[in-house]
Formats: C-alpha cells, structure tokens, sequence
C-alpha cells in the first residue's frame, strides 16, 4: 500500500511543478499541447489516486476542486502564468476519463454475479 500512495503523492508533487512553475520556466509549444498536458496529469493523479484507495467520488470532486483552484492560482499568483477555462475543462476531462477506465476495469475484473431468475447464462 505504501508504493500506491508513494505514487499518487509523488504525482501530485509533479501537478504543483507542472501547474505551479513560474511562466519563464515553462517551455514553449505548439497551440493544443498545454491541453494534452493537462488531461494527461489529470488522468494520472486519477489513476493513481484511485490505486491508492481513494474513493472515486471524493478523488473526483477533489481533483475538480484542484482544476478550477490551480486555473484561478495561475491566473492571480505572481508566477506569471494564464489561467484558462478550457484547461480546467481538460483536466476534468483527463479525470473523467480516468475515473471511468477505472470503474470499467473494475467491473471487468468481478466474477459475475447471480441474477436471480433461476436461468444460467
């Protein structure tokens, strides 16, 4: 249990550098890339999250919180960074689509259960 929380704090260590690192720090790239970032930080505190025991409505509504605080954070810390709408939106995105790999895994990996009405299938 310690390597699954180990890797979700050592993720969410990685979101503050990634979200939090001054403007001049941050390296330029084509338009639509920063979103790609986002979701895919996002999919991976998800993911991982979810393999250390956090419960998916908590994780979810915690890591939607996170989006919006970090959009308004960058947008008002002297860290000369732009905080956007759309990136939230790609990192709920990014979590969205991680929370439901996760609860289709999870249903995959259950033996299924007796309906009740008496037929095998």
């Amino acid at each position: 249990m310690i390597i699954r929380r180990g890797s979700f704090a050592l993720c969410v260590l990685l979101s503050f550098v990634v979200l939090f690192s001054p403007g001049s720090d941050v390296p330029g790239a084509p338009a639509g890339v920063d979103k790609i970032v986002h979701f895919s930080l996002f999919v991976l505190l998800a993911l991982t999250g979810r393999w250390a025991g956090v419960r998916a409505v908590p994780l979810g509504l915690g890591l939607v919180c996170y989006a919006v605080v970090s959009e308004f954070v960058q947008s008002y810390a002297p860290i000369s960074r732009d905080g956007s709408p759309a990136d939230a939106f790609a990192d709920t995105l990014g979590l969205l689509a991680a929370l439901g790999f996760a609860a289709v895994a999870r249903r995959r990996a259950r033996p299924p259960t007796p309906s009740g009405d008496g037929q095998a299938r």
